[in-house]
């Protein structure tokens, strides 16, 4: 009798292990159940398309579910239903001037239509992040005036803007890789991947983004998501380091840095929200 209650014993925990194997196999297939999603509804599908509850699922790069902006805590929201032709009018009517070339290049149709073929920029993203990212662009164009850099074609006569030292993305002959679009996209480091990333071949057509009205929101929503997203967890000065660095040197350069944070406290304030603290570099 001793020995067959200790068999029986053992069978038990056998049933136990496999019971709680079973579940545990199952809670971690629902975790990561494949890169199309099809989450649960109570799971965020991550950038990369898999389930989860987590940051690594809910923050950035979130494309559905109970999406956690940033990872930071604040709400995530519609961004066709903030964007609206009044908030964006509201910028590009401060531009200078009636001959902006960019008042008919840069419009709210496009910006939404760039949006919807780039997800991950507003699947995720609260009204704090797109005032940023707005405050951002407000100072790259002036308003959303310039579509190209001032100067530009100069500058890159002159062989600005051109790293030759990257041999993943070598600049062609003839080109120039100096700013454009709604975030002044530079260099030949940044066109390679971002036209990789597009299936645009932008170290072939860098052109293209001055001309494109839909690529050229795209270019800036690729920069936003893989050079800026990440800092503006550390607040909005985190965001003016990763945008251009060398307005956080000091000099002249401080001026523009505070032309950004005043565009973005602007800009919070038209949406409700609070800017937060740590807005300079």
């Amino acid at each position: 009798m001793a020995n067959y209650a200790k068999t029986t014993l053992r069978s038990d925990q056998f049933a136990l292990f496999i019971t709680t194997l079973f579940f545990l196999v199952l809670t971690v297939s629902k975790t990561v159940t494949s890169q199309n999603c099809g989450c649960a509804s109570d799971f965020c599908c991550s950038s990369a398309g898999y389930c989860g509850t987590t940051d690594e699922y809910c923050g950035v790069g979130c494309q559905q579910g109970p999406c956690r902006s940033g990872g930071g805590g604040d709400p995530a929201v519609s961004l066709e239903g903030t964007v609206t032709p009044e908030f964006f009018n509201s910028i590009i009517n401060q531009a200078a001037g009636s001959d902006c070339a960019g008042k008919g290049f840069y419009t709210r149709d496009t910006f939404i239509a760039a949006a919807n073929s780039y997800p991950s920029f507003g699947s995720s993203i609260s009204k704090r992040e797109i005032a940023a990212f707005f405050a951002h662009v407000s100072q790259e164009t002036g308003f959303m005036c310039s579509i190209e850099e001032v100067g530009g074609p100069a500058q890159a006569a002159a062989g600005d803007y051109c790293n030759i030292t990257n041999t993943d993305f070598p600049c062609a002959p003839g080109k120039g890789y100096y700013g454009r679009g709604a975030i002044q996209l530079s260099w030949n480091y940044n066109y390679g991947p971002c036209g990789r990333d597009l299936k645009e071949d932008l170290l072939a057509s860098p052109e293209k983004v001055a001309q494109d009205q839909v690529l050229a929101f795209k270019t800036a929503f690729w920069f936003w998501t893989t050079n800026v997203r990440t800092s503006f967890r550390s607040g909005f000065g985190a965001t003016i380091r990763a945008v251009n660095s060398r307005e956080c040197s000091g000099g002249d350069s401080t001026e523009k840095a505070a032309n950004r944070i005043k565009y973005f406290q602007d800009l919070c304030r038209k949406l409700g929200v609070e800017p937060g603290n740590d807005l300079s570099c």
